[in-house]
C-alpha cells in the first residue's frame, strides 16, 4: 500500500516535469526587457508633456521603475522677472488729489501790480517773466498766448518753450503790428500759460500746471495834435451850443418867474 502511494507521487512529478519541458518559453528575456523599456518611455513622454503644458523649463526623468520625475521652474522664474520689469516701467508719480493745481507768480511785471491792468504801448517790446507755484510735476514744454475778448482772437507769443525755474518771453508788438492781418487793439488782454502737451481748456489737476492767466492792456498811440486844435470830446466842461442856449433859457425863465411873482404879491397888498 505504501509502495503504491509512492509510485503515484513519482508518476505525478514526472508528468509535471514533462509538461514544463514541453511548454514554449521564450529563448531569452529580450521581450520582457522591451516591455519594461517601453513602459519607461511612456512615463518619460507623459512627464515631458505635463512639463510642456505647465510651462516649466527642464524635465529630468528617472530610469527606475518608480517612474518619478523632477522639473525645474526656470521658465516661471523668467516670467516673474519680466512681470517685475513691466511693473517697474509702468510706475507713475502719485499726487495727492487734495493738493492745488500748479500756477505762476509774475516777476515782470511784479506780482503786486497784478490786480491793476498793466498798460503797454503797441509797437514796444513787451516782456513777461514768472515763477511756478504748487508744481509737483513739471511739464516738458509750455505754450504762451494772449487773448483779446473784443475781437475773439488769440495771439501766439511762444510755442514749446522749455520749462525752467523762471521763464520769460518777450513780445515784439511792433513787428507783429506791421504784418498782422488782425492788428492789436486798444483793449484789455489776458496772458495764458499752459502745458504744451494739453489743450488750453484742459481741466487743471493737482500738482500739474493748469491754465495760468495774467491780465494786461495795450493801447495804440495817436498822432500829435497841437493844443489849439485839440478838442476834448469827453471832458465835462466842454458844452455844445445847444447846451449853452438851454442853460440861458432856464436862467431867463427863472428870473421872469421871480419878478412876476413879486409884482403879483405887491399888487394885492399881501404882507408876509
Amino acid at each position: 500500500m505504501r509502495t503504491s502511494h509512492l509510485f503515484t507521487q513519482c508518476a505525478t512529478l514526472l508528468c509535471l516535469c514533462s509538461l514544463a519541458t514541453a511548454w514554449p518559453w521564450p529563448p531569452s528575456l529580450e521581450g520582457i526587457e522591451n516591455l519594461i523599456g517601453r513602459r519607461d518611455d511612456n512615463s518619460n513622454s507623459t512627464a515631458t508633456q505635463s512639463a510642456s503644458d505647465s510651462g516649466s523649463g527642464t524635465i529630468t526623468a528617472s530610469p527606475t521603475g518608480s517612474g518619478s520625475a523632477s522639473a525645474s521652474a526656470s521658465g516661471s522664474d523668467n516670467k516673474n522677472d519680466a512681470s517685475k520689469t513691466d511693473n517697474s516701467s509702468s510706475e507713475t508719480t502719485v499726487i495727492d488729489p487734495r493738493l492745488a493745481a500748479g500756477g505762476i507768480q509774475m516777476v515782470t511785471p511784479p506780482a503786486s501790480l497784478a490786480a491793476v491792468n498793466q498798460y503797454y504801448k503797441v509797437g514796444d517790446f513787451v516782456t513777461f517773466a514768472w515763477n511756478y507755484t504748487s508744481l509737483s510735476v513739471s511739464p516738458k514744454a509750455i505754450d504762451i498766448v494772449a487773448t483779446c475778448s473784443s475781437n475773439q482772437h488769440t495771439y501766439t507769443l511762444a510755442m514749446n518753450q522749455s520749462v525752467g525755474e523762471t521763464n520769460a518771453v518777450t513780445w515784439d508788438t511792433g513787428a507783429y503790428q506791421k504784418t498782422a492781418t488782425i492788428p492789436l487793439l486798444t483793449e484789455s488782454y489776458t496772458l495764458i500759460i499752459y502745458d504744451a502737451a494739453k489743450d488750453v481748456s484742459a481741466t487743471a489737476q493737482a500738482g500739474y500746471l493748469g491754465q495760468a492767466q495774467f491780465p494786461f492792456a495795450m493801447y495804440t498811440p495817436q498822432p500829435y495834435t497841437p493844443l489849439s486844435d485839440y478838442t476834448c470830446a469827453t471832458c465835462s466842461g466842454a458844452l455844445s451850443d445847444m447846451e449853452r442856449q438851454a442853460l440861458k433859457f432856464m436862467f431867463g425863465m427863472g428870473i421872469i418867474t421871480v419878478l412876476s411873482f413879486t409884482w403879483f404879491v405887491g399888487g394885492l397888498g399881501v404882507m408876509f
